[in-house]
C-alpha cells in the first residue's frame, strides 16, 4: 500500500467533477450536507451491532467492502469540502492535534462517562 497525497486525490475528485460539470453543485452547503449523508451510511452499517461484532467488522468481506466504501465516500467529500473552503486538510488536523495535546495532557483526566438522567 502506497501512502497517497492529499492534494492529487483533491486534484482528482477536481478533475472528476470538472469533467462532469459538478463543480455547481459543489457549494459548501452541499458539501456539509453530503459528507453528513455518507457519514450517516457509515454510521448505519454499524446501528445494530454489538460492540464485539462491531470490533470485528472488517472479517467479513460483506461488511468490510461496504465500510471500506463509505470511509471513501467520508473522504471524498470532506476532501471537496475543504478544497472549495481552502482548508489544508493535513494541516488542519496537526494544528487540531497539537492544541488536543495542551487542552489533554497524559495522564491528566479519566474518560468520563457520560450518567443517565434519573426522573427519581
Amino acid at each position: 500500500m502506497t501512502d497517497l497525497d492529499l492534494k492529487e486525490l483533491q486534484r482528482r475528485l477536481a478533475e472528476f467533477a470538472a469533467a462532469r460539470d459538478w463543480q455547481q453543485y459543489h457549494t459548501p452547503k452541499n458539501l456539509a450536507s453530503a459528507l453528513s449523508v455518507e457519514a450517516a451510511e457509515l454510521v448505519e452499517i454499524f446501528q445494530w451491532l454489538t460492540p464485539e461484532q462491531s470490533a470485528k467488522v472488517m472479517d467479513d468481506p460483506k461488511f468490510a467492502h461496504r465500510v471500506t466504501d463509505e470511509v471513501a465516500d467520508v473522504l471524498a467529500y470532506l476532501l471537496q469540502f475543504c478544497e472549495v473552503l481552502g482548508i489544508d486538510a493535513a494541516a488542519a488536523l496537526a494544528a487540531k492535534i497539537e492544541r488536543n495535546e495542551q487542552r489533554f495532557p497524559v495522564g491528566s483526566a479519566e474518560p468520563k462517562i457520560p450518567r443517565r438522567h434519573s426522573t427519581e
